[in-house]
């Protein structure tokens, strides 16, 4: 994992490689690392979520996704969901909701993070 500091938080990333992110097990273990790293943001690669996250009726997403927000940690999955998106009218409509929000983002690249973050 590592830290990086941008304008509007700083942010922990989470290594692409490493075992699927999916329960809130794994987020409560993120959590940790977050907070021993005073991070605001944890940005996740899609690669390293477990492919039942994106699908809604597991509630996997929903139940990883709340447990950060409850902690006031925003989550960002990181890099290129349309594969995901094409197969789920139901995981679009999130995806665009949630980007409308500021607690959980879908971004393609950490140039469109730093920019959200700047505001």
């Amino acid at each position: 994992m590592r830290i990086d500091d941008f304008p509007g938080g700083r942010v922990l990333f989470a290594d692409d490689d490493g075992p699927p992110l999916s329960t809130e097990g794994d987020a409560v273990d993120l959590l940790g690392e977050a907070f021993g790293a005073e991070a605001e943001v944890i940005a996740i690669p899609v690669g390293r979520f477990d492919p039942a996250f994106f699908d809604l009726s597991t509630r996997l997403a929903g139940h990883f996704a709340q447990k950060l927000v409850n902690y006031r940690v925003r989550l960002v999955v990181l890099g290129d969901v349309s594969a995901f998106e094409a197969s789920s009218s139901a995981l679009r409509d999130w995806i665009r909701e949630s980007n409308t929000g500021s607690q959980v983002w879908f971004v393609r690249d950490e140039a469109t993070l730093a920019a959200r973050l700047a505001g």
